[in-house]
C-alpha cells in the first residue's frame, strides 16, 4: 500500500478543516485520525465547522472540538443552527456558509461527509464541500446508522488501540444528549474501527476509513 506524507516542511504547519452536519459527526467519523494527526504533526491547526448545533448540542460541539484538538490548536470554530434533517430545504443558506469559508481559509486537508451517505444533511454538506473547495485534499468519513449505508472506502488510517479508546471515551463523555439512541454506544464505534482495521491489516486491528475521490501525487 502507498502511504501518504502530509508534512508541510518549510511551507508551514498542516491546516485541517473539519466539517460536520451535526454536533457529533466529526468526532465519530474521524476523531481517531484527528488524534493521530496531532501526535504526528504537533504544529497542526484546525478549523471546526458544525452546521446543526442548537441548544445543548452547541455546547457539546464546542466541548467536542476542544476535547479532540485542544483550544491551542483550534484556530477557529463555527457553530450554525440549521434544523436537523432540513438542510436541503435551506440549501442557499448552507451554501453561503461555504462561500464564506472559501474566502477565509485554504486548508491542506478537509474532512467531510461521504457523498453516498443516506442522511440528506450529510449528502448536502459533502456536495457543497466539493463545490467550494475544488483544488484541495478531501477525505470523506463515514457515520454508522440505522440506514445501513456503509460502503467500501479506499483510504485507511490505522489507529493504536489506545487512540480508539480515547476517541470513544471522549464521544461518550461529551455527547450526553445522544445517550438515549440505541446505536450510540461504545461497541458501535469500536466495532466499525475493528472492521476497518481488519480490512487494511492494521497492526493493532483498528482503523478509520475514508473515501477519496481525487488525489494528486
Amino acid at each position: 500500500m502507498i502511504k501518504l506524507n502530509l508534512d508541510r516542511g518549510s511551507e508551514g504547519a498542516l491546516k485541517v478543516l473539519c466539517l460536520g452536519s451535526h454536533s457529533d459527526d466529526i468526532e465519530i467519523g474521524c476523531g481517531g485520525t484527528i488524534i493521530r494527526l496531532i501526535e504526528e504533526y504537533p504544529g497542526c491547526s484546525f478549523q471546526w465547522v458544525v452546521f446543526s448545533a442548537i441548544g445543548v448540542r452547541k455546547s457539546e460541539a464546542q466541548r467536542g472540538a476542544e476535547s479532540f484538538v485542544g483550544s491551542r490548536r483550534l484556530e477557529h470554530s463555527v457553530f450554525k443552527e440549521f434544523r436537523d434533517t432540513f438542510m436541503p430545504f435551506v440549501g442557499l443558506d448552507v451554501k453561503n456558509v461555504f462561500e464564506e469559508l472559501k474566502q477565509a481559509i485554504s486548508p491542506d486537508l478537509i474532512f467531510t461527509h461521504n457523498r453516498g451517505d443516506a442522511h440528506q444533511d450529510h449528502r448536502l454538506v459533502s456536495e457543497l464541500t466539493w463545490n467550494a473547495f475544488r483544488d484541495h485534499f478531501i477525505l470523506e468519513y463515514e457515520i454508522p446508522k440505522y440506514d445501513g449505508d456503509l460502503g467500501q472506502p479506499n483510504v485507511f488510517v490505522p489507529l493504536e488501540s489506545e487512540v480508539c479508546q480515547k476517541k470513544v471515551r471522549y464521544i461518550m463523555d461529551v455527547f450526553q444528549s445522544q445517550r438515549s439512541k440505541r446505536w450510540f454506544e461504545e461497541n458501535t464505534f469500536l466495532s466499525l474501527m475493528r472492521l476497518r482495521g481488519m480490512e487494511c491489516n492494521a497492526p493493532s486491528g483498528y482503523a478509520e476509513a475514508f473515501y477519496c475521490r481525487k488525489l494528486l501525487f
